[in-house]
């Protein structure tokens, strides 16, 4: 059995170009960028969709279980126009302005981590839960109230992820 040995002077080589692939960064993409090259770079996304101003729009989500996506709408020639963090508390502001289907906030927020109805049955609500860092900080979830007809926004407010909860993590003897 023989054994190889890296020669000393690559080292330092290998641990920037380790430091560097490690460091890639999707949100660094410079607008422009063809999507096949960014598909190459950082995966397939998770969804592709026409967003409600009729774009085409991507979706990199790290959804049910991550506290991240990134999204990006495409200009016609199919470059990503810029590619943002999406599950952040001044995104989710959007959602505030119009009326927003069940289908717009797929294809901009991407698949949510859970969807569950809530309420008593005279008020019942399906509401869909995006799990987030709340302030870049918090481990929360945003509750997207979507009606009793599950088709259209009505309300959200965020909340802790009870994913987190340490007593709930706790063996109980």
């Amino acid at each position: 059995m023989s054994t190889r040995t890296v020669p000393i002077s690559i080292l330092p080589s290998l641990g920037v170009l380790l430091l560097l692939t490690g460091c890639a960064n999707i949100a660094a993409t410079p607008p422009g960028t063809p999507l096949p090259q960014v598909i190459a770079q950082f995966g397939t996304p998770t969804l592709q969709c026409i967003n409600r101003h009729g774009q085409d729009r991507v979706i990199w989500s790290r959804q049910p279980y991550g506290q991240y996506a990134w999204g990006a709408n495409l200009d016609t020639q199919g470059r990503v126009e810029s590619v943002v963090p999406i599950l952040t508390d001044e995104h989710f502001q959007i959602l505030k302005q119009g009326t927003w289907s069940a289908e717009q906030v797929r294809c901009e927020f991407g698949p949510p981590a859970e969807i569950e109805p809530v309420g008593l049955p005279s008020v019942r609500q399906l509401v869909w839960s995006y799990r987030y860092k709340q302030d870049h900080v918090w481990n929360s979830l945003m509750y997207v109230f979507m009606g009793r007809d599950g088709q259209q926004v009505t309300k959200l407010h965020p909340g802790p992820d009870p994913m987190y909860d340490q007593e709930q993590m706790a063996p109980r003897f």
